[in-house]
């Protein structure tokens, strides 16, 4: 007969990663002779053991709490951002078909006003007013578009010579000087038109913060990520809170704007599978990046 006391560890046994929570352990076999003094340290290691169990689970629990709820955050703003997205979408379709007939009577009122100087000057404010407009609702009919990219191969430096040169005059304007490092031989596979809006928002994000003159510089090559193209102006940079918020839609700090071009830039980055990143440059101003992976174009090819 088994004489011996045998002082079980009530720590549980979990079927979770074993660097979290210790292994199952065997009970610890005391003598009948044993001292209560034995007894009773046993006890204790076996209590702190639990306690230190009961710890550990204690803050998994509380970090899954967190994550799930963080989750159901992102969730419920996804959702209002869908909600958001159909209205806005309702609304920039419902303007654009007001304004069609609108700029076509403006066209034939500049007509007959070529003569009235005077007249032509507030015809050509209003005129503004109304192209300013129409930019409003094409941003709120590119962030709601949820088209596939149309994937197929062209020259990266074409692309951006396109962007720099149809952006000509309002950097020249501005005396904003343009360096574009970007090599003949350099060739993306994604949605030409897509990409072609990406840059654009990013040239203009950089004209409106430099409106004093300055540098804007566009690299792109070829990474251990994939197609890299980088869109970086000599501005005052972007604060901290900036950094977090600036590719959310609505986020703005220039009067005026409507908050969507830069997150029409993120939304066209996550279609073709990739990502934009925004960074303050060593030597002054902002540096957006845009990354579309090589497997996507892999895939597309």
């Amino acid at each position: 007969m088994d004489n011996s006391i045998r002082i079980f560890d009530p720590t549980p046994t979990v079927d979770t990663d074993p660097q979290v929570f210790s292994d199952p352990v065997e009970s610890t076999p005391l003598n009948e002779n044993a001292s209560l003094e034995t007894v009773l340290a046993a006890w204790h290691d076996a209590t702190v053991r639990l306690q230190a169990t009961h710890e550990v689970l204690q803050a998994e629990v509380g970090r899954l709490t967190d994550e799930l709820e963080e989750k159901n955050r992102e969730l419920a703003l996804q959702n209002r951002l869908a909600d958001l997205g159909r209205m806005a979408s309702h609304v920039a379709h419902e303007v654009r078909n007001s304004l069609v007939p609108v700029t076509l009577y403006m066209s034939l009122l500049k007509r007959r006003l070529e003569s009235d100087p005077g007249s032509m000057d507030i015809l050509n404010k209003v005129e503004a007013g109304f192209t300013a407009l129409d930019s409003t609702v094409n941003d709120l009919l590119n962030f709601t578009s949820h088209r596939e990219p149309q994937w197929n191969s062209f020259s990266a430096r074409d692309l951006v010579n396109e962007v720099c040169e149809a952006m000509g005059p309002q950097l020249d304007a501005q005396s904003i000087r343009v360096l574009a490092d970007v090599s003949p031989e350099t060739r993306v596979s994604a949605d030409r038109e897509m990409l072609r809006r990406a840059i654009l928002n990013l040239v203009l994000n950089a004209i409106d913060v430099m409106s004093e003159g300055g540098e804007l510089v566009i690299t792109s090559f070829h990474g251990p990520q994939g197609f890299e193209l980088e869109v970086a102006d000599s501005g005052p940079g972007l604060q901290n809170e900036q950094l977090e918020q600036v590719f959310e839609p609505f986020f703005t700090t220039k009067a005026g704007g409507t908050g969507l071009g830069l997150a029409i830039v993120h939304r066209i980055a996550e279609t073709h599978g990739g990502q934009v990143t925004a960074a303050n440059c060593p030597e002054g101003g902002a540096a957006f990046t845009i990354t579309i992976p090589r497997p996507a174009m892999r895939a597309a090819a």
